[in-house]
């Protein structure tokens, strides 16, 4: 009377909205394209959960979800079996969550999807035109975690929706994977199996293959240079990319503007992006070395190897950047990172970010800004540079390059220092006129600090990544900053539409009403006076790349009054 009676009512937990309940059979073909649901049976009193394999769910390859005529494995009565009580606790038991059954003929493998982590019995084509295992598996939506002996599979899904937290609520992985144990059982979450670390090693292969994918290197045999798997800013002048490159050669037309083949550029560093010295680093597998923002690592380390570390005190005011340029951390293998963004539209550099040692020293800022003038400016004749202690780094900074075989800035750049207008007030009085950029020709109104408003989203990031082997946290870095940069080229039409179009209407406004105060000085300066003024400015800005002390001549200056005595006399 039992094997005769009618089998028990099931119930999915993504279905129920939309049907009734389904008797074994129904349910069964029901999910055969939908094997991620989670079911629960009725025991007479209450529903328990349960899976799908324990129904006899077998999910089918390369035959649009039915079974291959060329195999021998799967018996083709799968589809009139029934419930029993008959030894199936033993291989399927009940819980809410099914372990992998071993069974040779019919194999099953740990799949994590966003709905929780599922035992799924899967059948391979066999065809003599079949492909192998695993490409089957990566035509269902399946990334496998192995390739030789296949047990456990995260679906596409799945890691699309770590990647996507991970950059918009910077979710770690162990935290993510909490929550799937927690969808898979909320009662025994950790009774679920642990893929903590096979997450995270999926994940890195996963972003990788999208950054191929992207970037038009997943179908070629070329392989990508220094930066070619990450975005930069699509409104900076790139010679050959958004820019004529004849434009920036000697042929170029008078009436150039000169802004037009100029890099604008801020430098800056990060000390919350710390990294922790590795346990086995000879264990770690660099899987994108250079081809992101962060350097290539060889490289790197031979420039540091030979570069001279001098210590330098600051002869300006006491700047906290100069002096603690040499604090090391003894447990750490890198106490930040620093590097460089357009300083327009704040989007970071490829290529140019590195890692500090003993705190922000030159020789870091050396090796990256030899990387961001050698990115991408064949054509480009200068660089304004905005760094906060840019009068004590730019002092020597020729003497440096031309020391290294490391570095190299281009032939014929000229490379214009500045100061950002927050930071320049914390200067003496002379660095004012000498590097603000209300005084740099063709910098417009910029104030040189948006590398600071950069750092703010990496470091909700940085402390997860602080543990994370060398590979693995640049990989995580270069991510977080290639979105960042996608999100600004995403938005710049609404950027242009909605705040440039303000800011010109208001430069338009402001320009006029400073047109008429201009034009009565200039009529009751003296004619003489107005001449040599012109020619004092135009020689000031001729040689203020060679010497940024040209600039003092718009300093303000006083002079005693020649009847002090009398005044003193006077007051007394």
């Amino acid at each position: 009377m039992v094997r005769e009676a009618p089998p028990p009512d099931r119930l999915c937990s993504v279905c129920k909205k939309d049907g009734p309940l389904f008797c074994t059979d129904c349910c069964r073909i029901q999910h055969q394209r939908h094997p991620f649901h989670r079911i629960s049976q009725w025991t007479g009193s209450f529903f328990q959960e349960t899976s799908l394999i324990n129904i006899g769910l077998h999910i089918h390859l390369a035959h649009d979800g039915t079974p291959c005529p060329s195999s021998t494995e799967y018996s083709s009565d799968v589809f009139q079996w029934s419930d029993t009580n008959d030894d199936i606790d033993d291989d399927y038991p009940e819980g809410p969550f099914i372990p992998p059954v071993r069974d040779p003929d019919q194999p099953a493998i740990t799949v994590v999807d966003k709905s929780g982590v599922h035992s799924l019995s899967i059948c391979y084509c066999h065809c003599p035109s079949a492909l192998s295992q695993d490409m089957q598996l990566f035509q269902a939506g399946l990334f496998l975690v192995s390739f030789t002996r296949v047990k456990t599979a995260f679906t596409f899904t799945v890691l699309d929706d770590f990647l996507l937290d991970n950059l918009e609520c910077s979710t770690s992985a162990m935290n993510y994977y909490s929550k799937i144990r927690r969808l898979t059982s909320s009662i025994f979450p950790l009774m679920v199996l642990d893929r903590y670390r096979e997450l995270m090693r999926a994940a890195r292969q996963w972003q990788q293959c999208k950054l191929y994918k992207w970037h038009g290197f997943a179908h070629k045999d070329v392989q990508p240079k220094d930066g070619d798997l990450v975005l930069f800013c699509p409104a900076c002048p790139q010679p050959g990319i958004n820019l004529d490159p004849s434009t920036g050669t000697v042929a170029q037309p008078n009436n150039t503007p000169s802004w037009l083949m100029t890099r604008y550029l801020v430098m800056d560093g990060n000390f919350k992006a710390k990294h922790m010295h590795l346990v086995n680093p000879s264990d770690e597998v660099s899987l994108m070395d250079g081809l992101g923002f962060m350097v290539s690592d060889e490289r790197y380390k031979s420039h540091l190897a030979i570069a001279q570390d001098h210590v330098q005190r600051s002869d300006c005011n006491n700047h906290r950047a100069v002096n603690q340029a040499n604090a090391s951390r003894q447990r750490l293998e890198a106490t930040g990172i620093g590097g460089y963004a357009c300083a327009w539209h704040g989007c970071f550099v490829p290529h140019s970010m590195v890692d500090f040692q003993k705190g922000k020293r030159q020789m870091n800022m050396d090796y990256a800004l030899s990387q961001v003038l050698n990115y991408k400016t064949n054509g480009i004749s200068r660089a304004i540079t905005f760094y906060d202690i840019n009068c004590q780094y730019n002092k020597y900074l020729k003497d440096r390059i031309a020391s290294s075989m490391y570095l190299s800035i281009p032939i014929g750049m000229d490379i214009i220092p500045g100061i950002g207008l927050w930071h320049v007030h914390g200067h003496q009085d002379s660095c004012y006129v000498q590097y603000a950029s209300n005084f740099i020709h063709g910098t417009g109104r910029i104030d040189g600090e948006i590398m600071e408003t950069l750092w703010a989203p990496l470091n909700i990031i940085s402390p997860s990544a602080r543990g994370m082997g060398t590979p693995h946290r640049k990989e995580v870095l270069d991510y977080q900053m290639n979105d960042c940069n996608f999100m600004k080229m995403i938005c710049l039409a609404c950027l242009v539409a909605k705040f440039l179009s303000r800011k010109l209407k208001e430069a338009i406004k402001g320009a006029a009403e400073s047109k008429l105060p201009f034009d009565n000085l200039n009529e009751t300066a003296h004619p003489e006076m107005v001449i040599l003024w012109k020619a004092e400015e135009a020689l000031a800005h001729a040689n203020r790349a060679e010497d940024p002390t040209a600039m003092d001549i718009y300093e303000v200056r006083l002079e005693k009054g020649k009847y002090r005595h009398l005044l003193v006399v006077r007051q007394v």
